[in-house]
């Protein structure tokens, strides 16, 4: 299966929602397919302006999800009607869920100390098959030659089929690239946020708020210090930048990178 991708600001957005994003994990794992995926929104897109090398981590994604609704409305406008958002915590829900009835093993990777066991912990008791196969908290540094060995160690001990990674981006990006191929597993995705919004430490916005394209401004509130740089720089630009692209006065070349075959 070939995903198409959407030129949004140089990075190839997939064209997806959530049904067949799940589709697309499913035939990944099926085939035994090494990939990471990203969740992108408007926080990755922008870092990719300023960064070559995160773009062309994002590019050569065997994903790249529409994560925010500006990335759905996007693609919206240049014809594909049937984007729907594929938010990182969705994902995880959606794969976790079908997941069950495949035996798919997972691996939760990332948060403050405590936060993966709790996601674990909740996850296991909203889908009761799930089949939990670790979980790790990396230091807030790169890892040591020793570190590293020792978590590919682990991985290999408990043959998950999915890692979940919850280090923010680009963080977390950067992470998967390094280490798909040190791991053994086949999938790795990358979900930020997901990670303290099902451990419950983070309030998830509502539905409705979510919808509207305004949940930046709902996490703002929740966590003014630490996402006010992001936002305030970040939201206007990308605005700006996107009008440019859509009335043909700022020129972006097509996104590179294979399309996620499987």
């Amino acid at each position: 299966m070939m995903v198409k991708k959407v030129n949004v600001l140089g990075v190839g957005i997939s064209v997806l929602n959530l049904a067949s994003a799940v589709t697309w994990v499913a035939g990944a794992l099926a085939g035994r397919r090494k990939h990471y995926i990203c969740v992108t929104g408007v926080h990755g897109v922008m870092e990719a302006q300023e960064n070559d090398q995160f773009r062309s981590i994002l590019n050569h994604a065997g994903l790249c999800t529409p994560d925010g609704m500006p990335m759905v409305w996007a693609g919206r406008l240049q014809g594909h009607t049937e984007m729907g958002r594929v938010y990182g915590p969705d994902l995880m829900l959606a794969v976790c869920e079908w997941g069950q009835t495949e035996n798919i093993r997972h691996f939760f990777l990332g948060g403050a100390p405590g936060v993966a066991g709790d996601l674990a912990f909740n996850l296991k008791t909203k889908y009761p098959k799930l089949v939990v196969a670790g979980t790790y908290t990396p230091p807030f540094r790169p890892l040591t030659n020793e570190e590293q060995k020792a978590l590919a160690d682990l991985v290999a001990s408990c043959r998950p089929d999915i890692i979940w990674v919850g280090l923010s981006t680009p963080k977390q990006e950067r992470f998967m690239v390094e280490n798909l191929d040190r791991l053994e597993t086949t999938l790795m995705v990358g979900v930020g946020a997901a990670f303290d919004f099902h451990s419950g430490r983070v309030r998830q916005a509502p539905r409705w708020i979510q919808r509207s394209g305004l949940e930046w401004l709902f996490r703002f509130i929740q966590e003014p210090r630490r996402l006010a740089g992001r936002y305030i720089r970040n939201n206007p630009r990308f605005v700006w930048f996107f009008l440019g692209q859509w009335l043909g006065w700022r020129k972006y070349s097509s996104p590179e990178g294979d399309s996620g075959r499987f």
